[in-house]
């Protein structure tokens, strides 16, 4: 197990990097979806004013409010800040829920040539029980 805690403290470490630090510099541009649901309608900067297109009838989402909305933290004024915690937060969380899921998961068998395994050998012979 200690060969592998490296290689997991690295690879958090550059998923915190590209999530708190690297987001910040994607592309605000709409995206491909974005922009093929707002062909035919009128435009008012992002808002549709007017029309017929897919994306005439888009409403907001049920958590729009939430403090996480939108890939930024609400409660924070400063942009830049705001996107790095909440991409920081989420980062965490999927470690969080991941590695979880990898300890509910993992095999409870000691690990071959390893003290626990030869003394559950001894302990168990290998022909099974006997009647």
């Amino acid at each position: 197990m200690k060969r592998n805690t490296g290689f997991v403290l690295a690879g958090l470490f550059v998923s915190l990097l590209l999530a708190g630090v690297v987001s910040n510099f994607a592309s605000g541009s709409p995206d491909g979806l974005d922009s093929a649901s707002t062909q035919g309608c009128e435009l008012d900067g992002e808002e549709i004013v007017g029309g017929a297109c897919m994306g005439s009838g888009a409403q907001d989402h049920e958590l729009a409010d939430s403090p996480f909305a939108d890939y930024g933290l609400t409660a924070v004024d400063n942009g830049f800040v705001g996107t790095a915690v909440a991409g920081a937060v989420g980062v965490l969380l999927t470690f969080a829920v991941a590695g979880g899921l990898f300890w509910l998961t993992r095999s409870r068998r000691p690990a071959a040539g390893t003290p626990a395994a030869e003394a559950a050998a001894i302990e168990a012979p290998a022909g099974g029980p006997q009647s």
